[in-house]
């Protein structure tokens, strides 16, 4: 027979494994984590959602502009 390691009161206070034990889990792991650089993360996130704004802009401004060059030309 196998010994088990002795516990760790340290991991079992942890906040993860509180939360996993709330929610009935086996284990003391649940999916995702804290970010260890989270300033690096939400320039990141500022960056795509610029770049999603800026996208949705111009593709809106280009159906007005294809939609005047169109009466335009078709005069």
């Amino acid at each position: 027979m196998t010994e088990q390691p002795p516990a760790d009161p340290d991991a079992y206070d942890a906040e993860r494994a509180a939360a996993a034990r709330a929610r009935g889990l086996s284990a003391p792991y649940i999916a995702g984590g804290r970010d260890p650089e989270p300033d690096k993360g939400l320039s990141e996130e500022r960056f795509y959602v610029r770049l999603l704004v800026i996208m949705f802009v111009a593709i809106v401004l280009g159906g007005f502009v294809l939609g005047a060059l169109q009466l335009v030309l078709s005069r």
